[in-house]
């Protein structure tokens, strides 16, 4: 990506960097704030392999499945590159066309990817049967080298959790929890939920001590004490002392409108974004 960068006068690219730092830093817990700071930066170098790729997953983190595979397109006739693959055809699952996905499993490309790449592509494959109702053969296109090992690689959590759902879904439950259970085992870094999806089929039901509702509820439960201060009393005024109706005073000013945010982050360079050509979008 530096050297992609680099092709650019030095003002945008430094422009272009921001913009891709925010979308990588925000693409997991903020993916709406993710996709408009992709945006900017597809606006001033859609020319750029890196912008599209990442215009193309802040798409797909957003669920804008077309907008999301156009920009893969686009970033894989820019670099020649395959790896992008599994998640064109993901996308085509987004996009309600599970039977693309699954012919693109069948093409060539797949096997230029490298392990982890085709290990994807095979999980994609699995989604695209059971869209299509076929969830036994989803439960065999999973069954591979990989998932029998005992290595931990970064997508074994990802792959033995897909399995053990792909187990649960045809009823075999007793081997959905061996499943799960080792996905758990492998998870270190936390991106399943297989320890809830494993305590949902052992019965566990987790409560939370700190409910603010039913906090709220303690709260009415509790006796109040009357309050033993007396009132002063209050003379009435005569009734000539009374207002009349036009010495009625009425309040001033308007309730303060909601004032919209302005836009986190706007570039010198974006001028030189309307001259991109966007044949490749």
């Amino acid at each position: 990506m530096r050297q992609e960068l680099m092709s650019l006068p030095k003002t945008l690219a430094e422009d272009v960097a921001k913009n891709l730092v925010m979308v990588a830093k925000l693409l997991d817990d903020e993916p709406e704030r993710a996709y408009q700071y992709s945006r900017v930066a597809l606006r001033l170098a859609s020319r750029v392999a890196a912008v599209r790729e990442a215009a193309g997953f802040a798409s797909y983190a957003v669920g804008k499945y077309a907008e999301a595979l156009a920009e893969f397109r686009a970033a894989r006739r820019m670099t020649g590159n395959s790896e992008l693959w599994p998640v064109m055809a993901d996308c085509e699952r987004g996009m309600g066309r599970p039977e693309r996905a699954l012919a693109m499993a069948g093409e060539p490309e797949v096997q230029k990817l490298d392990r982890a790449g085709q290990v994807e592509m095979r999980m994609v494959a699995a989604g695209a049967r059971r869209d299509m109702g076929q969830a036994d053969a989803a439960v065999v296109t999973l069954q591979s080298p990989e998932l029998a090992s005992n290595s931990i690689q970064p997508w074994t959590a990802r792959l033995r959790y897909a399995y053990a759902d792909a187990l649960l879904a045809v009823g075999r439950e007793d081997e959905a929890r061996e499943w799960f259970a080792k996905a758990l085992e492998a998870d270190q870094s936390g991106s399943t939920d297989a320890s809830d999806r494993l305590a949902e089929l052992d019965g566990v039901e987790f409560v939370d001590a700190l409910d603010p509702e039913e906090a709220a509820d303690d709260d009415a439960r509790q006796p109040v004490e009357e309050s033993t201060v007396e009132e002063p009393e209050v003379e009435e005024p005569e009734v000539d002392e009374l207002l009349a109706d036009g010495d009625m005073v009425e309040p001033e000013g308007d309730d303060a409108e909601d004032v919209e945010p302005v836009a986190e982050a706007t570039s010198e360079g974006q001028a030189a974004g309307s001259d991109e050509d966007g044949d490749d979008r």
